[in-house]
């Protein structure tokens, strides 16, 4: 059995631990080439400007009429967790994201169960986006089966991921331009409607925001947890530091950008969809509440637009999100908390983690052709949630603890973002919350197995930080 060293190990043997296990294709790194730009893109396209469309239903009800101030409660929230991201990845421009944060700033272990948490979350997600895209298809064209859907989609996604992190850029890109062009139909069809008659028939009122009728500030705080989801995937970002231009700044800077690019789009589409649509008793159904709005004031076209837009940004998500998930399995395989051979290689041509990419892509096709739409949704929000909780939690041990930094942004600022995080995260599903709290403890199963096995590598790796 291999000897365990005390706390007080050598940084030279924590190094020596840590060089021992870094990949085997020796010599092989990402390439670092996304600019701030192509990082704003990418963060974008995995958020999804067009998010609105299939919560807008559902918040509109919940918050009686309010959703446009949902979103902006939401964008205020979700933004101190935002600057906690950027702050992290100052400090630690990994790949491992979440992981690595936490390894660093708080303990390895906690670092490891953290990672593991967000695994269940970057795994989801791309399987989500297969069978969204899948329903939706097979819905515009019957006649393809949707197991056709599944395969093809994520076929394609897991290519173009493969091909690089440069073709990913570029597919994003693409994908956003896509989503612009709609999003900018939908604002000029809507700013024409209202100026028209449709609706309020104005385009400045305070009822989104406050109408005296309904509101309810009880209503409307139950309804920002739906509202938060949208801008789930902005964390994304954090795991491309390897891939990026100057990440100690750009990391930061893209996704504070995207937090609040996106927010200002969820606000402007749900502020006009409301004065287009003021009684929000009378959608029927819900979930298809701005498919009808978009039938209302652009016709059949706008509607059927908003569908297929749906299945744009699933792509869009599906890409970002698979490229996201192979970042963050590499950083905790280079530092062997998970299998170095398949999760730690890194193809030497494209740079990117080939192995992991094509498991992601196998796991979306299967779970795809077996679990409905409503039982995957229901799965994403545990990972995402715990995961944002501990990188708020770094900051305060990293700024505050360690550094001895400003109270506000060290200590303030990342407890705001952490009490936001665990009250949306106490709200999720039971079913989540089961699944979540099975997939925990297989990772700390997994964890005692590391131990025993390797238990110099994390006590080493906790001297070390």
């Amino acid at each position: 059995m291999k000897k365990i060293p005390s706390p007080g190990a050598s940084s030279s043997t924590a190094q020596a631990i840590v060089d021992a296990h870094q990949p085997s294709v020796a010599g092989v790194g990402f390439k670092p080439v996304l600019s701030l730009s192509a990082l704003v893109l990418f963060g974008l396209a995995f958020v999804g400007p067009t998010a609105p469309y299939t919560f807008f239903g559902v918040g509109a009800v919940q918050s009686r009429g309010h959703f446009a101030l949902v979103y902006l409660i939401a964008m205020v929230a979700i933004s101190f967790t935002a600057v906690s991201y950027g702050k992290m990845a100052g400090a630690f421009p990994e790949a491992g994201s979440t992981y690595a944060y936490a390894s660093k700033a708080i303990h390895p272990v906690v670092g490891y169960l953290a990672g593991w948490v967000m695994i269940l979350d970057y795994l989801l997600m791309p399987m989500l986006c297969v069978i969204i895209v899948g329903v939706t298809s097979n819905k515009l064209v019957p006649s393809i089966p949707y197991s056709v859907w599944v395969v093809v989609t994520g076929v394609a996604i897991t290519g173009i991921n493969l091909a690089g992190i440069e073709m990913t850029s570029r597919a994003t890109l693409i994908f956003n331009a896509v989503l612009a062009v709609s999003v900018l139909w939908f604002l000029g069809a809507a700013v024409w409607a209202l100026t028209h008659g449709v609706g309020r028939g104005t385009l400045v009122s305070i009822a989104p925001f406050y109408s005296a009728n309904s509101f309810s500030l009880k209503a409307v705080m139950a309804a920002t947890p739906v509202a938060v989801l949208s801008f789930l995937g902005f964390d994304g970002i954090s795991t491309l530091a390897e891939d990026s231009k100057d990440p100690q700044k750009n990391i930061a800077r893209a996704t504070l950008l995207v937090c609040f690019i996106a927010g200002a789009v969820f606000i402007l589409q749900t502020y006009l969809g409301q004065l287009i649509w003021p009684d929000y008793t009378k959608f029927s159904p819900i979930e298809t509440a701005f498919s009808d709005i978009g039938r209302k004031i652009g016709g059949p076209a706008l509607a059927y637009l908003i569908a297929l837009l749906v299945i744009g940004q699933a792509w869009a998500s599906g890409i970002t999100s698979q490229a996201s998930a192979s970042r963050l399995l590499y950083g905790m395989a280079r530092d062997g908390k998970l299998p170095r051979f398949v999760f730690g290689h890194l193809n030497p041509r494209s740079r990117t983690p080939t192995y992991s990419i094509l498991l992601m892509g196998a796991i979306a096709m299967i779970a795809g052709l077996v679990l409905d739409l409503d039982k995957a949704a229901e799965l994403v929000n545990f990972g995402a949630c715990a995961g944002f909780m501990v990188v708020n939690l770094s900051v305060i041990g990293h700024y505050f603890v360690r550094r001895r930094e400003g109270w506000w942004g060290s200590l303030v600022s990342p407890g705001i973002g952490f009490c936001v995080c665990l009250w949306i995260w106490l709200s999720v599903s039971p079913l989540a919350m089961k699944v979540g709290a099975l997939w925990t403890l297989a990772g700390f199963a997994y964890l005692v197995i590391l131990m025993r096995r390797h238990g110099t590598r994390l006590v080493a790796s906790a001297s070390a930080n």
